[in-house]
């Protein structure tokens, strides 16, 4: 009889295994093939791409990288520009939105409760709907077409300080931050020495979704950029869409996967990161 259940348990056991293994190949092949197929397009002429779908690549990289270049396609002047803002905001955006998280969670201060509602407030209000008054607020301070207004706002970002909130409540132990100030070490010394370290997980996550956003962003440089010295990557890829590039599919999406690479280098370096912090963190002193 127990061998009967022994048997029925692990045949269960490999049947649940088994469906497992078999989604998760089905979301890899979704979240992969759709990049795979630009990759391969990427090396196809126009005519082959009309053709069909195919998985296999081409021959015609170089041709359509001559395409891409040759028709006043600043990449290296739009690979700068999107580095600068995109580095930028995202070293903005994780210090100061960890440091405002570490504020509400270690201090007692009154309005506390509101702020922390304020914040839920802003994560629910779409970006959509201050664009319009954000736009004439720049235009007023004579701000367009700089790249200041693409990173200054970064420094708000509510989705991260609430990020970086709830995991500040899930690991810090306020006892830590009193033995830092027993020892002399003031408030911004403690966080930066102390409480970054700690948070090294939380910060590498919200640096990769922060610099994403930014590197993706065209709408905002769209509408407060005008020389095309600054336009940004994406933007330049936007333009290939136009009447002269038409028919060149091979290049538009050799530039869209050229603007891919700076985003998986960027993820591949900083989830070294993540594992490291996790890491470290379950090894108990």
């Amino acid at each position: 009889m127990s061998d009967t259940i022994a048997s029925s348990y692990k045949t269960s056991k490999a049947i649940k295994s088994t469906f497992i293994y078999i989604m998760m190949v089905l979301f890899a092949a979704i979240a992969v093939v759709p990049v795979w197929v630009m990759l391969v397009n990427a090396t196809r002429t126009t005519a082959q791409i009309n053709m069909g779908l195919s998985f296999l690549p081409s021959t015609h990289a170089i041709e359509n990288w001559k395409i891409l270049t040759g028709r006043d396609f600043q990449i290296w002047q739009g690979f700068f520009n999107s580095a600068i803002i995109s580095v930028c905001s995202t070293t903005l955006c994780v210090y100061f939105s960890a440091l405002t998280a570490y504020g509400i969670h270690v201090y007692q201060f009154k309005g506390r409760k509101i702020l922390q509602g304020l914040i839920m407030l802003l994560i629910m209000m779409p970006a959509s709907l201050s664009f319009i008054g954000f736009y004439q607020f720049m235009a007023r301070l004579h701000l367009t077409d700089n790249f200041l207004p693409l990173i200054i706002p970064s420094v708000a970002s509510a989705s991260t300080v609430l990020f970086m909130k709830q995991y500040l409540e899930s690991i810090l132990s306020l006892e830590l931050v009193e033995a830092a100030r027993i020892d002399g070490a003031t408030e911004f010394m403690t966080f930066n020495r102390i409480i970054l370290p700690i948070i090294k997980p939380a910060l590498a996550t919200q640096a990769i979704f922060a610099f994403v956003t930014s590197w993706n962003n065209f709408m905002t440089p769209f509408v407060l950029l005008s020389s095309t010295k600054k336009y940004t990557l994406p933007m330049l890829v936007q333009m290939l869409r136009g009447d002269i590039y038409r028919t060149e599919y091979g290049g538009i999406y050799l530039g869209i996967a050229v603007s891919l690479i700076p985003i998986i280098v960027f993820y591949a370096f900083m989830s070294r990161s993540i594992i490291g912090g996790l890491t470290m963190g379950s090894v108990k002193e």
